[in-house]
């Protein structure tokens, strides 16, 4: 296949549209791999290095932060410059840092190459919905971003499993060697496959870069050391920073014409009500994924194994609904699927609580059957969710697009985690019910602001 400069204005013809999908989709795998094997690695990592597994703890730190805080900036160059040469970029730095993380003679070496991993990654994750809305045409749109989020719920999902085994027969180190030979096939296939698109020549704006780094790196770190036993003086100043940031963040955007934090996408209602709704549905998703595995293995009694084991239904439907749902999304009305599944997923998290408790295979099954259904609806809100957000900017503002798609899911997240630790540290017991109870209330409220979308295209007003 020869690579072409032609820019096609409704998708690429085939074969090269299918190989820019998979580029795509091996890259996302990548990048959210890295971010969840970790865990599993961490005790071997710090008994290899000799350290403690707090300071071990920054090599899973070092990467969030980084992709967090280079999500926006990478997505605004993506317009300034081309999509595909960021897309590239980020393939190259993911894959020799991957390498250096493997040859990493110490600790503190390891976190730096961490951090150029999380730079690559964050190249990966802000502009691979960008790049599949100039991929594929516009009526199949929905299937495409659904198989993004198929990739995503598979690889989180099977992460600790992979993990795992490659540390039964070898070293941590192989970890990130299995990126090299991906990196190298991402790469092949995307200089022949991945489109070009229109350049706007904006001036990358070093500034807002900047504040962007203090607002949602001190956020992030913020809501990170809620429920440590780190100094509540510390997470007040980090949250101090983020604000204080944030309002100038703010202020520099309104006389950028184009604006790295796309206040003139938040403008339009269908984009913020999608954002809204996208920060409270995975609020509540990880308000349960931290919280249940406690409840299953400090309050029921369950093994580690069989904790993890009880865990994968989740990830497992949201896997196979979310194409169905992307399919479903370019056919009918995507607003109704992502009322629908947030109702679901309200559903499904609340009947967690009427479980009785026990260790047995009624509960075990029961409990399988609960998360399923969370799943599902998950499943069936996240690609029709992705889908309006992305189709509600203009084509030449999918980067900022991509950018907040992912900066919303990683914000949602690390909300959901902060709640998680407030709610299990409070109470003198585990209370299961007061815990599910909040995550269904955001999954309701996400609803709610799914449903809102109608009123909101109607008048043009954002509650």
């Amino acid at each position: 296949m020869k690579i072409s400069k032609t820019i096609h204005p409704d998708g690429l013809p085939q074969p090269q549209q299918t190989f820019a999908i998979i580029a795509v989709l091996l890259t996302v795998m990548m990048a959210v791999l890295d971010g969840s094997i970790m865990n599993v690695a961490l005790p071997a990592i710090a008994q290899d290095q000799n350290v403690s597994p707090a300071h071990a703890i920054w090599v899973i730190t070092a990467y969030q932060l980084a992709v967090v805080v280079g999500l926006l900036p990478l997505s605004a160059l993506g317009e300034a410059i081309g999509f595909r040469k960021v897309y590239l970029a980020g393939m190259v730095i993911f894959g020799i840092a991957s390498a250096l993380c493997a040859f990493s003679p110490n600790i503190e070496f390891l976190t730096f190459a961490r951090v150029l991993q999380g730079i690559g990654g964050a190249a990966l994750m802000s502009i691979n919905a960008a790049l599949m809305r100039h991929s594929v045409p516009h009526a199949k749109l929905g299937r495409a971003i659904g198989f993004i989020a198929m990739v995503v719920s598979v690889s989180a999902a099977a992460g600790p499993t992979i993990a795992s085994a490659i540390l039964a027969v070898t070293t941590w180190h192989w970890l990130f060697l299995i990126n090299i030979p991906i990196s190298i096939i991402a790469i092949v296939l995307g200089s022949f496959a991945l489109p070009y698109t229109h350049a706007s020549r904006t001036r990358f704006d070093y500034v807002s870069a900047f504040l962007n780094v203090l607002t949602f790196g001190g956020l992030i770190s913020a809501l990170g050391n809620i429920g440590t036993d780190n100094h509540p003086m510390l997470i007040a100043g980090l949250f101090i920073m983020s604000i204080t940031s944030g309002v100038f963040l703010v202020r520099r955007q309104f006389s950028r014409e184009r604006p790295m934090l796309p206040l003139d996408l938040l403008a339009r209602p269908v984009f913020a009500c999608s954002i809204g709704s996208s920060i409270c549905g995975f609020c509540a998703q990880f308000i349960a994924f931290v919280a249940l595995p406690f409840y299953f293995h400090d309050v029921l009694g369950f093994s580690a194994v069989n904790t993890g084991l009880l865990m994968t239904p989740w990830p497992v439907a949201t896997a196979i609904i979310a194409p169905f749902a992307g399919r479903l999304a370019d056919k009918y009305s995507p607003i109704h699927l992502t009322g629908i599944g947030m109702g679901v997923f309200a559903i499904g998290l609340f009947s967690i609580t009427l479980i009785p408790a026990g260790s047995g295979s009624d509960a075990s099954l029961a409990i399988i059957a609960c998360l399923m259904v969370c799943g599902f609806g998950f499943g069936l809100f996240q690609s029709p969710n992705n889908r309006l957000m992305m189709t509600s900017a203009p084509r030449d503002r999918s980067g900022g697009a991509g950018g907040m798609l992912a900066t919303a899911r990683l914000t949602g997240q690390s909300i959901g985690a902060a709640l998680a630790a407030i709610l299990i540290g409070t109470g003198g017991t585990f209370d299961l019910t007061a815990i599910m109870g909040v995550a269904a209330g955001f999954a309701l409220l996400s609803a709610f602001i799914c449903e809102g979308r109608k009123y909101a295209i109607r008048t043009g007003i954002i509650a």
